[in-house]
């Protein structure tokens, strides 16, 4: 059977990295997979546009026997494309293999929290999402931002993506004292309790690494972490051995309660 991130256990630690060709895109691949990840993250913002096409990811994606999970956000130095370009990079990664594929929460309607509400936007969003399916792979939508919020306000937005044909959803938000700690820990729970399907709650912030730890055993389906640290990349993550041995030495999750 083929391995996704919907057929296994919960949480799924996923290595997620970015390069600029598909020999650093497989490098990375297998460091992640000889460190212990169930799963694999590319973000292919910096990917040179020659390699932006379905061979050569199908390439990245046969040379480890890992699910692959592809986004592309605003972010863009190579070519500064737009959000229909960016989809069509997307839809190669899913034709190449991909089990999962990132479809932001505001794609064609640049909006705040990054969630559009804007029907037409939705509308685009769905087709965009049946053709993804299409191709035999799921779809996570997500969103960040730089700001805090109320774990109402978070099941609200998440309840709200869910309604888009997501398979998985995802949030980012930012937390920066132990009361917003505190409330990060609260919505994990709430959303653990209220969702339906999947899903990815994260943190970044100065009091971000605790919930990091944490969230995964609380009801997070999905976390990240990297190999190794690359100065091109920034260090916010946690390592794959880190986390690994945190959650492998818990001896707690609340799924087996």
């Amino acid at each position: 059977m083929k391995r996704t991130f919907l057929n296994q256990p919960d949480p799924v630690v996923t290595g997620i990295f970015a390069g600029q060709t598909p020999a650093e895109l497989t490098a990375e691949a297998r460091n992640c997979e000889f460190e212990g990840a169930d799963g694999l993250a590319v973000d292919l913002g910096d990917l040179k546009p020659e390699f932006r096409k379905r061979d050569a990811l199908k390439g990245v994606i046969d040379a480890v026997r890992l699910p692959f999970m592809f986004c592309f956000y605003r972010n863009d130095p190579q070519q500064h494309l737009g959000d229909d370009a960016r989809q069509e990079v997307l839809l190669a990664a899913a034709d190449a293999g991909a089990s999962i594929i990132d479809v932001m929460g505001d794609l064609y309607d640049p909006s705040p929290m990054e969630l559009t509400r804007n029907q037409a936007a939705v509308d685009k969003q769905k087709r965009l999402i049946d053709r993804i399916h299409g191709k035999g792979a799921d779809v996570v939508i997500s969103s960040h931002m730089q700001c805090p919020r109320t774990a109402e306000q978070v099941l609200e937005h998440l309840s709200e993506t869910a309604k888009r044909d997501a398979d998985v959803v995802k949030i980012v938000t930012t937390v920066n004292s132990d009361d917003e700690l505190a409330e990060a820990f609260r919505t994990t729970l709430l959303l653990k309790r209220e969702l339906k399907l999947p899903f990815i709650h994260l943190c970044n912030g100065s009091y971000s690494r605790p919930h990091r730890f944490m969230g995964p055993a609380l009801g997070v389906s999905i976390l990240f972490a990297v190999s190794r640290y690359e100065p091109r990349y920034g260090m916010g993550q946690p390592t794959i051995r880190a986390m690994k041995t945190v959650l492998q030495n818990m001896h707690w999750n609340i799924n087996n309660l």
